[in-house]
Order: structure tokens, then sequence, then C-alpha cells
């Protein structure tokens, strides 16, 4: 094995083109990791700290291009050799669109010289920089969506007062999902038309409760993503508050949805006065946020992502949904097989299972050991909830929406764990996501033995979506995996399975049918 640096001067490409690139080049036989980063200071300190930095390395400066790669000599040397070539592609990047190909033409690299009637700017440099060209892009006029992180919270907090002045949207940063007026961007999924609009602080959140309207036969107006700071307390909630005006004042726009991870206490209580002033019904899913507060006229409270789609679906057409799908029948697991495995490439997913399945299962952790080169993962004796696209798994490596090398890593792990009585998978396509992620978790599945524990799996998309929701949901199925058609029922399943002595969550005793009454508690 060899470690190699290279560094190409003055070549910038946005994050989500860098990551879809290395998954690319770590196909072939040979390539054990790869990382295709800008030279920043931050960056180049990720590399360090997973070993992948070497001398060329610590010289790369922030507009340039950094490529790390370990492996067999001749596999490293050809995939430093295609590092231009595949960035030359078509189609790279966080606002690459189903019609993104030839003839799209290159993005817009600098906001000077921006197109007359331009309305919004899609930022992804850097994060020391994503900043400042959020402003000229404020300055001219334009809503910013900033896919950059590592901004400074002080930045942000500045950027969304100066886009409140102005009566524009900063979506971001660390914003990873919208589709405004039809085009996505970002992580986003290919949903039809409809009278729903969606404002979260959780982009595979806002994906899930997107897909599952389209799902049920309703359709979206516009998703507005936050970034996941805009609800904490230094924020306040500004985009959120801003994407509720928004979307109240926008014609096509009927029922509204609110999605997050819990808000800071007193920012969640104004969220939901702000909603229920707004003259529309909104949904509000705020997730394990205690839901005994008074809670407006107008907004319906939902305690789980499935609820809030079906609650918003149901006041769209103005009646009762049909009940959700019934469970599957697993058989109880015997000893010594007692354990969850619940491997999440989306943070919000992970985050409303362990709220879940609390209840049921007990002791949960939400972190494990990362993964060592060549080593298999150590799972702890404890259920596992762990969230695979956090920092500490994807430092130096694409993300696993992008690249399941990692993930595939803990799913052998825990399909040969004697301990192991259930493993969750989620699937999450549409554009920015991997071509065809169901292949690479079928390829570990059909690796398992005949007595591995039952697989849990769902898909997050749409027929729509490049990569086709049906398509994906049959290779698992082919592959042995039970699938269901959210998030909640994954969880609902294995708390059914798994739970000692039927204590569950409030919100896992049934499928929702239809929506509370507008006003009422959820």
């Amino acid at each position: 094995m060899v470690l190699r640096n290279a560094v190409h001067k003055d070549l910038y490409a946005d994050s989500v083109a860098l990551m879809r690139v290395a998954a690319r080049l770590a196909e072939p036989q040979g390539v054990e990791t790869i990382s295709l980063v800008m030279g920043t200071p931050a960056n180049r300190d990720v590399l360090a700290r997973s070993g992948l930095l070497t001398s060329p390395g610590h010289d790369a400066g922030p507009n340039d291009l950094l490529v790390a790669v370990r492996g067999e000599p001749d596999a490293v040397d050809t995939a430093l050799a295609l590092v231009i070539d595949a960035l030359s592609g078509p189609g790279e990047g966080p606002g690459a669109g189903p019609e993104a190909g030839a003839d799209a033409g290159p993005p817009v690299r600098s906001l000077v010289g921006t197109p007359a009637g331009a309305s919004l700017a899609l930022i992804s440099t850097p994060g020391p920089y994503a900043a400042a060209e959020a402003l000229k892009a404020l300055r001219l006029g334009m809503h910013a969506f900033v896919f950059s992180d590592h901004v400074p919270i002080e930045q942000e907090v500045l950027l969304k007062r100066e886009a409140a002045r102005r009566g524009l949207l900063v979506m971001g940063p660390d914003c990873g999902t919208a589709v405004i007026g039809g085009i996505p961007l970002g992580f986003a999924n290919e949903v039809r038309a409809g009278c729903v609009g969606l404002v979260g602080a959780s982009g595979t959140g806002l994906q899930q409760v997107s897909s599952l309207l389209h799902s049920m036969g309703s359709g979206v107006s516009h998703v507005i993503g936050t970034g996941s700071r805009d609800v904490s307390a230094e924020v306040a909630g500004s985009t959120m508050r801003a994407g509720l005006d928004a979307l109240a004042a926008d014609p096509a726009t009927e029922v509204i949805v609110l999605v997050s991870k819990p808000p800071a206490p007193h920012v969640a209580g104004q969220l939901l006065r702000h909603a229920g002033a707004l003259g529309k019904p909104v949904v509000a899913c705020f997730l394990g946020t205690n839901g005994t507060a008074p809670t407006p006229a107008g907004v319906t409270l939902a305690p789980t992502l499935s609820d809030a789609a079906r609650s918003a679906a149901s006041l769209a057409v103005g009646g009762a949904l049909p009940r959700g799908e019934e469970l599957p029948k697993l058989a109880a697991p015997a000893p010594p097989r007692r354990l969850l495995r619940a491997l999440y490439a989306g943070g919000t997913f992970a985050h409303e299972a362990a709220l879940l399945l609390g209840p049921a299962l007990g002791d949960i952790t939400r972190t494990a050991p990362p993964p060592v080169p060549g080593a298999a993962p150590s799972l702890p004796d404890r259920h596992l909830v762990l969230d695979l696209g956090d920092d500490e798994f994807t430092a130096g490596r694409p993300h696993p929406m992008i690249d399941p090398t990692v993930r595939t890593t803990y799913l052998r792990a825990a399909l040969a764990d004697p301990r192991s009585a259930a493993v969750v998978l989620d699937v999450v396509i549409g554009h920015g996501a991997a071509p065809d992620p169901a292949a690479a978790l079928a390829g570990a599945l059909a690796e398992a033995s005949d007595d591995s524990p039952p697989v849990i799996a769902f898909v997050v998309g749409t027929d729509d979506d490049p990569q086709g929701l049906t398509a994906q949901q049959r290779i698992l199925r082919d592959a042995g995996a039970y699938v269901v058609d959210s998030s909640t029922t994954a969880a609902r399943v294995c708390a059914e399975l798994l739970s000692l002595d039927g204590d569950l969550s409030p919100a896992l005793a049934a499928p929702a049918a239809s929506a509370s009454r507008i006003g009422e508690t959820a």
C-alpha cells in the first residue's frame, strides 16, 4: 500500500462534485481510500487527522485542489491521473438537475457578470469564503442557497439579518436540500407539483416528507431548506420564519409543513405562534419536542416524519387517507441475537429512530469506533443507531449518500455479528445521490449467511428520480431485505420485533390514519 497526495494549483470545484468524483475513482480494485478537497486549513487538518496528508499536501492553499489516495501503487497512479478528466464530466455539482448534460453548459463560477434576471445564487465554496459570496448575492437582489458548511455562526446571523432587511432568503449555510419552483437544489427529489409547501432545518427530513407526499398522491409547491443551525438560539429561526411568510404569500401553497430536529425551546414557541398567525394550515414536525405544549389554532403537531406527510396530505385533499401499510411479520430473534444495528446515511432518520425506539429498547448508543483500514468495525454490546454521515465517519471521505463504502463495511460487520437481531438501512435517491445506491448494499447482503439477521430497509425518493424508487426497492427485496415505506415504519417494525415489554412510544403504537383537526394537538 502507498499513500500519495497531488496538488492542482488554482483549480476549484464545489464539494458535491468532489465527493461524486471521489466515489467514482474509488470503485476500481486497488484503491482503498481517496479524498478530493480544497486545500483550506480545515480540510488539511481533517486529512492529517485521518492519516491521509503527505508532504505535497501540506503546501496546498485554499484555492488549490488537494487529492489524497491510498492503495496499490498502480491503482493510486491511475486514480491521480484521472482526476482532472473526471471533474470535467457533465452534471457535477449541487445544482445539477435532471437536464444536466453535455448541452447544459458550465455553471457560473462568479457573481460578476451574473445573467440579467437571475433571482437565486447557489454557493458552494470553502466555508471561510461562503459568507462573502452570499452577501454579494443579496446585494445583487438574489436569494442565496448556501451549500457550504464551516461558516461561523456569527456570519450566518449577519447574513440572515441582511436578507430579512432586503426581503430575501438565505437557505443555509450547510443547506443540503431545496426545491424552488420545481428546480431541485443540492440533494433533492423529483416530486410532482402541488399545494404543500415545506420549510425545514433537516435535508433528509425534507426529502422524506416531500417524497411521501408524492407517494400519497399529493404534491409540493416549494421546499425551502434553512440550514441545520437556523433553529438554534443564536439564529432564532430567521429563515424558517421568512420561509413561512413566503409560503403564506404564495398562491400555489395551501398547506405548510415545518420539519426540524428540536429547535431551541423558545425558538420552537416563537415559530409555532408565527405559524398560527399565517392564515393557512401548518403541520409542524419538530422531532423530539415535547408535544404537550399549547398549540395555536391552525397548527397540527406531527410526532414523526411519516405523520407529518400524512397530516399534510390529508389536509391538502380535505379528508382522511387510507391507513398505512401493514407491518411485515418477523420471527422473534433467538439468543444470542438481541441487538439492533441501525446504519443510517441520513442523520435525521437516526435522530428519529433513537427518539422513537428509546421507550421500547432502553439503552441505545449513537456512537461506534470509526473504521480502521483493513479491519472490520467493532460494534458495541448495546443497541446501535448510527449516523454514518456524521463528520467522524466522513473525514476525508465522501458522504454515504454518494459513496457507500463505509456503510457497507459496517453492514458486513452487523450481518456477521451473532448478537445482531435486526439491521436497518436507509437508501436516499434523487439528485446528488449515488446512481445506484441499493446495488452496493445488495452486494453486501448477498454475502451474508442464511442465518443472518433480518434487514429492514426503506427508500427515500420517487419513481421520477433518476434511480427510480420502484427499481431500488426491487433490488433490496431481491437481496432479501424487508422493504417498508418510511423511516417511521422501519422504527415501528424494530420496536415490535425487539421490545421486551411492549412499551412503545405513542408515535409507534399504530400508523396514523389521518390528520388531527386543525387547532388540536396531535
